[in-house]
């Protein structure tokens, strides 16, 4: 059963007896009813063979971004990306949630450096973006000759460039009203995307992790020119799948991303069973580390051979042993 209000973050899986009834477990198996119109509902499931289960799982943020940045030691905050279609879930947002505003137009990597390094919640427009590759990915600008021009410099012509652009990942054109980029732990709505900016262990994990969780392989991964954090999330929420890449020239140079992170898109609907299953493997193994398990992440960092990978000193100095 899903109950979303704008795409919010209370979903319910299965539906709790408390739900309807203040019975106990005992009386509930029972099928002994405490009222007589608790009793008729209760006819009236059983009758039209509906199931109760007795669980009620809603998706908490917050714990699994405790989860995600304790186990794999992330530097930042999971990144939830939101992007707005509709005037009313706008509204609801404006009206209920306390925000930042950039003060000038930014790109969008520099609207995620306030939700990864301070925890901040950050709503952008066309106004406030100021990029070109990110205004094209979201359906805020068309292609033209400026957009083809500025991409010669990855390109061997012009006509290479205006058919790369071409095959970039876009939102439908003009549609997009706003979107939202703010902590996981934060998020108001249910993300459409999470965004990771991470180390190659810490990448690998959760590539592993989304594998098994989501019964894929191999993945293929997209990777477009100058347009990493942008056009990363724009294909992960268009193909609804992971999506793994470097940083771009203008992510590196002004998006805060000099330390090699790499990106990590993951859909919004899919962060649930990525985190479960790095727990399972935790119960099994004992630990987060797919490197060593039963360590700490990422695990010892000692090569498998270390043992035989040993010098010690010769007594004849002249001919020491090989090592």
């Amino acid at each position: 059963m899903t109950c979303i209000r704008y795409g919010r973050k209370f979903r319910l899986e299965k539906v709790k007896p408390s739900l309807i009834d203040v019975r106990t477990e005992a009386e509930f198996d029972a099928g002994i009813p405490t009222t007589l119109i608790q009793g008729l509902l209760i006819q009236f499931l059983i009758k039209y063979q509906i199931q109760i289960q007795r669980e009620v799982r809603i998706v908490d943020y917050k714990e699994i971004q405790y989860i995600l940045y304790d186990e794999l030691r992330l530097m930042h905050y999971p990144i939830a990306v939101k992007f707005i279609f509709d005037d009313t879930e706008l509204e609801d947002f404006k009206n209920n949630v306390t925000y930042h505003i950039p003060v000038h137009p930014i790109t969008f990597c520099q609207f995620e450096i306030g939700p990864r390094m301070k925890g901040q919640t950050i709503l952008g427009t066309k106004a406030t973006l100021g990029c070109a590759s990110a205004q094209y990915v979201f359906g805020w600008k068309p292609l033209d000759d400026a957009e083809i021009k500025s991409h010669l410099k990855y390109t061997r012509d012009m006509a290479q460039a205006e058919r790369f652009l071409r095959t970039k990942p876009r939102l439908p054109e003009g549609k997009l009203r706003a979107f939202i980029v703010s902590p996981l732990a934060d998020s108001y709505f249910a993300p459409d995307v999470v965004h990771f900016y991470c180390d190659n262990m810490q990448a690998y994990h959760l590539v592993v992790d989304y594998m098994a969780a989501m019964d894929v392989h191999p993945l293929r991964p997209s990777l477009t020119m100058s347009s990493s954090a942008c056009g990363g999330s724009v294909f992960s929420y268009n193909e609804g799948t992971l999506n793994m890449l470097t940083a771009c020239s203008g992510s590196y140079n002004s998006g805060k991303t000099e330390r090699g992170e790499i990106n990590i898109m993951i859909p919004g609907e899919h962060i649930e069973p990525v985190t479960q299953r790095l727990l399972d493997r935790k119960k099994l193994h004992g630990s987060s580390s797919i490197t060593r398990p039963g360590d700490l992440f990422p695990g010892a960092d000692v090569c498998k051979n270390c043992p035989l990978i040993v010098c010690v000193k010769s007594k004849d100095s002249k001919n020491p042993p090989n090592c």
